[in-house]
């Protein structure tokens, strides 16, 4: 969660860029993913900082707010474009490795799963913002572009 959050701070910074004021500080509110084991039955254990399910959802409508005013994809998006989306592809590629990380470690170790899923919904965000940061001008993948 601190890689990610870092890595999302320099999106930040670098760029002079914020989430949408609506969004609030719930956009990058990595640092409360909490433990990764799933909360035990009693109390005490219950009220520690967890992700939510409603933390997932939310993620979710900002990925649809978001992938609403895009374009429909034709072909892979090659990440990059403005420094901008250059930043936030590094943070979800960042995020895409912390997700896989978690899923290899739920096969040894109890994990909540709405962890694994805010990773997962946290790196399609990064992915729709990139794209929306590039303003149109994405560059899309073109199969056999450049064979002679």
């Amino acid at each position: 969660a601190v890689v990610i959050s870092a890595a999302l701070f320099a999106v930040l910074v670098i760029t002079r860029w914020g989430a949408p004021a609506r969004w609030g500080s719930r956009a990058f509110g990595l640092l409360s993913l909490g433990p990764l084991p799933p909360p035990e039955d009693d109390e005490r254990h219950r009220s520690r900082l967890r992700v939510s399910p409603e933390q997932v959802a939310w993620l979710e409508e900002r990925i649809d707010e978001v992938n609403g005013a895009l374009p429909p994809l034709t072909s892979f998006v090659v990440p990059g474009g403005t420094p901008l989306s250059a930043h936030l592809h590094v943070a979800r590629t960042i995020c895409r490795r912390a997700e896989r990380d978690v899923v290899a470690l739920s096969a040894q170790e109890p994990v909540t799963p709405e962890v694994i899923a805010y990773l997962n919904r946290l790196s399609d965000l990064l992915f729709v913002l990139a794209r929306a940061a590039n303003e149109g001008g994405e560059a899309l993948w073109s199969p056999g572009a450049g064979r002679a």
